[in-house]
């Protein structure tokens, strides 16, 4: 790839900053937008910030003009307005990647399928999700297939599991596990204890992504990949992990009360769309990496204690010695 000049959607997300950092490092220029750039330029000052949002096409063809990557990692927070939003978004990024010629990077998730589509996942896995969350990414996926088909707009997808690292603002680890800014006193493990669960590293994630565009000559016009991250199985091994790490090995482990969730989601929308996700914290579903390790080699991964440490440490949350 010859012109290295990325747009980042959701440079100040999780995915987006690991995304920005790891381009960074090999030698892109990075662009970004925020509805209030001023506010947040000091986030990640290398970057050229534009105005806009994720539903204003117009600004962000206008900030992906002579760019050759597009990574799409906006959503909408806090699982607000997902059927409403999430599309016009995608739209909006495919007008720009059209105009621009520019590749959209989408960072994909496990909702896309359904619990009897696993446990083991790979890209070629029929699609049949339970959720209405599922359905919207099948369908933003099929969007970005068919103009890919139909007006060339190249694509790369990488789905992953959940995320955790210092850049994780809106996560089950970072909302949920642990309380960013305080010192451990507790985890929560949100999934059933015995059931394997996926994390990914967002180092490593946005490391696999930074590997991949970098061989734009041998990626197809749509292509797909599966990020395997770290599986634990049983899931709560995650937590006991982070209790080695802290140097705490008694801290409780608490469950998540899913129980107060489900009785409230009909009055609480909010709830109701995170009980309809419990079902991936019930059961098993794990991405298989094959074709990422026979193209890269091998999957980025940093040793478990440092990913965890290094995650911890950017949050606030070691404990005070």
């Amino acid at each position: 790839m010859t012109d290295k000049t990325a747009l980042i959607l959701g440079a100040t997300g999780g995915s987006g900053t690991a995304v920005a950092w790891a381009l960074l490092a090999r030698g892109w220029k990075i662009r970004a937008l925020h509805r209030q750039p001023d506010d947040v330029r000091s986030q990640l000052p290398q970057a050229t910030w534009f105005k806009g949002d994720a539903l204003d096409s117009k600004a962000i063809v206008a900030a992906a003009e002579g760019a050759s990557l597009i990574f799409h990692g906006v959503n909408p927070p806090g699982y607000k307005n997902w059927p409403k939003l999430v599309l016009p978004m995608l739209e909006s990024t495919l007008a720009a990647a059209r105009a621009s010629g520019a590749r959209i990077v989408l960072p994909g998730t496990i909702y896309n399928y359904g619990v009897g589509d696993g446990p083991l996942l790979s890209e070629t896995t029929p699609q049949k999700p339970t959720t209405r969350k599922g359905a919207i990414r099948v369908e933003l996926e099929e969007r970005l297939r068919k103009a890919s088909e139909k007006d060339g707009v190249k694509v790369l997808i990488v789905r992953a599991g959940d995320f955790f690292g210092a850049e994780t603002k809106s996560s089950w680890f970072s909302q949920v596990m642990v309380k960013p800014g305080k010192p451990l006193r507790k985890l929560t493990y949100p999934g059933r204890a015995s059931v394997g669960h996926a994390w990914a590293y967002l180092p490593d994630f946005a490391e696999a992504i930074a590997q991949l565009v970098a061989m734009e000559s041998e990626l197809g016009p749509f292509d797909c990949y599966h990020f395997r991250g770290y599986w634990f199985e049983p899931g709560v091994r995650i937590a006991e992990e982070l209790r080695s790490v802290a140097g705490l090995p008694d801290l409780p482990i608490g469950s998540f009360p899913w129980w107060a969730i489900k009785a409230l989601s009909p009055v609480v929308p909010f709830f109701r769309e995170v009980s309809e996700i419990s079902v991936f914290w019930k059961n098993s579903l794990c991405l298989d990496n094959t074709k990422l390790v026979a193209r890269l080699g091998s999957e980025p991964q940093t040793p478990l204690p440092q990913a965890l440490r290094d995650t911890l440490e950017g949050l606030g949350c070691l404990p005070v010695r």
